[in-house]
């Protein structure tokens, strides 16, 4: 089984077209497995629940509501244990990676244990994205490769696959973006086999960016010093 995870606020906007360019992915990944669909509405305040249960009425869908915003962290660990799959995937709910491209993460999947979307990496490509996020993601890169010992050339994309094995057991205890940082660094320590896979990453086209930038650049400062006590560094 392979299962999808989509988390989603405030995203009303943009379900229609996530809708459109998911469902023939699933489709396509139905002929040789069983697919199930799992959608994290991190207490939306707006509509985004109906149109999820509008668009999305398969019997191997399953919408799960917080009754709060959580953040990003949080509802992707609500997904990775509501995820019944021997592989996982991640996806943004923007489509700012495209879904089109599913398979061929799980596909490279055969000799490795994770699959992360790397628009950082030379053959990767970044469109209409804002240069304060290219210099932030930059300089994060940098610092989580001095105080991994790895070299990654992105840390913090949420559109990834997974093999169950590799991240079973770990513990996310960061509800922010942090998260998709420390489930890497996780299972990295464990001896998982990570692959960067060269993407496109878009701007949005619908909806507004639910990061905000300071609290993010903050909490990775914050992880960034845990990184170091616990590597001895200090």
């Amino acid at each position: 089984m392979i299962s999808i995870v989509v988390p989603c606020y405030n995203e009303s906007e943009g379900v229609p077209q996530l809708r459109a360019r998911l469902m023939p992915v699933v489709k396509e990944l139905e002929k040789s497995n069983e697919v199930e669909l799992i959608f994290v509405d991190d207490g939306s305040t707006d509509n985004t629940n109906q149109l999820l249960r509008e668009n999305f009425p398969e019997k191997n869908t399953n919408i799960i509501k917080h009754e709060q915003n959580l953040n990003l962290g949080a509802a992707v660990r609500t997904g990775l244990l509501a995820a019944n799959g021997e592989i996982i995937v991640t996806m943004d709910s923007d489509c700012t990676y495209a879904p089109e491209n599913i398979p061929n993460m799980i596909a490279q999947l055969n000799d490795c244990d994770i699959v992360t979307a790397s628009p950082y990496h030379p053959e990767g490509k970044v469109v209409g994205v804002p240069e304060y996020r290219l210099f932030l993601s930059r300089g994060v890169t940098w610092m989580y490769n001095i105080v991994s010992g790895r070299h990654l050339y992105t840390w913090t994309a949420l559109f990834r696959a997974y093999k169950r094995e590799a991240i079973s057991g770990i513990t996310i205890t960061n509800n922010d973006f942090i998260a998709l940082v420390e489930l890497l660094v996780k299972a990295a320590n464990r001896g998982a086999k990570i692959r960067e896979a060269p993407e496109t990453l878009y701007v949005r086209k619908y909806g507004t960016s639910k990061m905000r930038l300071l609290r993010v650049i903050g909490n990775h400062l914050k992880f960034i010093g845990k990184l170091i006590f616990a590597n001895g560094m200090v």
